[in-house]
């Protein structure tokens, strides 16, 4: 038995009803004014609920009825454009004049149409000559988290899971969201500086697709976790390998590529919207 997890900034009162003729849901109930969940819904029905929610624009979820955030021991996210709004490279760059440039290459490898490690080490070798300082700025200047990031992280680790920020970006940033948001463990890329300035290479190996995915089953076979327990965010093509490793891979406000494949998806709310899954 599932439940039928609905959720967009409004909801008609008949389209609820719709959905839960088109499920077999037996009851309605409110999680919060832009979230709701149908007990009883039928997996069976998973298609003609998925036309009726991308007509209507509503994000939905099947979640197995027995399940709830005290059974998620593990939570992954990426950070840019996922945890955060920006992607920290182009800020960075833009502090050189030139974000169109590196903007384009990091839009292209989160579609997935160039390979990550090439497209980080071309963006990298760009910012050559940059003062470390503009890092800082970035950070206080431009970062901001992703609408419901706080009450999503708070909601899991309440209830005992730990947390791991894997990136494809870099430690300054993740090391001060570690601190910040209480993260129990974060992996990023190294960018190497010599005389307080960005030499425009990486330090150490590149975090891509496969680390992302291995590192996510470490952390999973450390903890002792089953599949099913482990809750995995991101919005590129990067991401993909490790949304699909995670019991739950939600796309989150994702490229069109990784919302076609991951298991999971949020468009239409903010990141609050994992922690309703389970609620």
């Amino acid at each position: 038995m599932h439940r039928l997890v609905v959720q967009a900034p409004e909801i008609a009162t008949q389209d609820l009803k719709q959905l839960a003729r088109l499920s077999d849901a037996h009851e309605i109930q409110a999680i919060s004014q832009q979230a709701f969940k149908l007990l009883g819904a039928q997996l069976a029905n998973k298609e003609a609920v998925a036309d009726f929610c991308e007509s209507n624009q509503l994000d939905f979820a099947f979640i197995p009825e027995d399940l709830g955030v005290r059974d998620i021991g593990l939570v992954v996210m990426d950070m840019d454009s996922t945890l955060i709004t920006i992607e920290c490279i182009d800020e960075i760059a833009d502090m050189v004049g030139i974000k169109p440039q590196v903007a384009e290459i990091t839009a292209a490898a989160m579609r997935g149409e160039l390979d990550f490690r090439e497209s980080l080490t071309r963006r990298v070798a760009l910012l050559a000559g940059l003062e470390a300082g503009a890092l800082q700025r970035v950070y206080d200047e431009r970062l901001q988290l992703m609408a419901g990031a706080e009450e999503m992280l708070k909601g899991f680790q309440a209830a005992g899971a730990r947390t791991l920020l894997i990136s494809g970006g870099f430690t300054f940033f993740t090391d001060r969201l570690r601190d910040r948001l209480d993260l129990s463990r974060t992996i990023a890329n190294v960018l190497e500086i010599e005389n307080g300035k960005l030499t425009g290479r990486v330090d150490g190996d590149i975090v891509d697709a496969q680390r992302k995915k291995s590192e996510l089953i470490a952390y999973r076979e450390e903890l002792g976790l089953r599949p099913e327990q482990v809750v995995a965010m991101g919005d590129g093509a990067n991401d993909l390998p490790m949304l699909h490793e995670a019991g739950f891979g939600v796309a989150c406000h994702a490229k069109p590529k990784v919302v076609a494949e991951a298991p999971f998806a949020i468009n239409r709310v903010g990141l609050e919207g994992v922690l309703n899954y389970f609620r």
